[in-house]
């Protein structure tokens, strides 16, 4: 691996919880994740910092393992860099988990090969107390079978006009989703769904669209054959509810070599 003489790269893995944030991006007048850990940064080195990022993530949506990227003047030791940084991001729900140098051309987001999302949905009538902000809570169960079922339409290269936020801004709505899979599990909490998608990139309020249409299927409302003709609609009015921000984490990125193994 090179390195470049002046400005060390490093790249960060982030961990945070979406509930106090505007999002990811920096914003000058709402609080952002972007913004917190540009902030950090500051206190280190004298800014501005701009960091850029794996993706970008909604308002009220976490980060399990987000990845960013820094150029730095000083040659800073990654370990030292990321508890220096999680000091100074004290008290802020985010935490910097990892930390690597990586070659000056390496990118977050131009040099990832794919993003993964776990969303989670809590089936219970009673409020969440503990997962508050965590899970997109229904009153109801929903049949995690007849979901997948319905998911199954979607995996695969398509045209996803339909699943996609009228203010996207993507170029093409044309993406290939690898997996989406519908998990029931049993937690402390009660009975969950677990929706694991994984592809190279995403289109704007996409997995959050899935869920709301797989949710209506799941409780009864839509046969799973109705996902198929929404997809093929092309059209953003043929989508189901839109479900809320909560419960929706970015759960990883893949490169091509893992720039925090060990």
């Amino acid at each position: 691996m090179r390195y470049p003489a002046a400005m060390p790269r490093i790249a960060l893995k982030v961990e945070y919880h979406g509930k106090p944030f505007a999002g990811w991006q920096r914003q000058a007048d709402q609080p952002s994740v972007q913004g917190a850990i540009e902030d950090a940064l500051a206190r280190l080195e004298p800014g501005p910092h701009t960091i850029a990022a794996a993706g970008r993530t909604d308002a009220g949506v976490h980060g399990l393992a987000q990845v960013a990227h820094c150029d730095l003047t000083k040659n800073w030791d990654p370990f030292r860099l990321s508890e220096a940084l999680n000091h100074h991001l004290k008290p802020l729900p985010v935490a910097i988990v990892d930390a690597a140098r990586v070659d000056d051309d390496w990118h977050a987001r131009f040099s990832a090969v794919e993003r993964r999302y776990l969303f989670r949905l809590l089936m219970r009538r009673a409020p969440a107390t503990h997962l508050n902000g965590l899970v997109w809570r229904v009153n109801h169960s929903l049949d995690a079978s007849a979901m997948q079922v319905a998911a199954n339409y979607l995996i695969g290269h398509h045209d996803f006009t339909t699943f996609r936020s009228s203010i996207c801004q993507a170029a093409s709505p044309v993406k290939t989703l690898d997996e989406l899979r519908v998990e029931q599990v049993d937690t402390l909490w009660g009975p969950e769904i677990h929706f694991h998608v994984r592809a190279r990139s995403f289109l704007h309020n996409q997995v959050r669209s899935f869920v709301g249409t797989l949710e209506r299927v799941g409780s009864g409302g839509w046969a799973p054959k109705q996902v198929r003709d929404a997809l093929a609609a092309c059209d953003r009015a043929a989508c189901g509810p839109v479900s809320p921000p909560q419960g929706l984490f970015l759960a990883g990125v893949g490169y091509p070599s893992d720039p925090f193994a060990k």
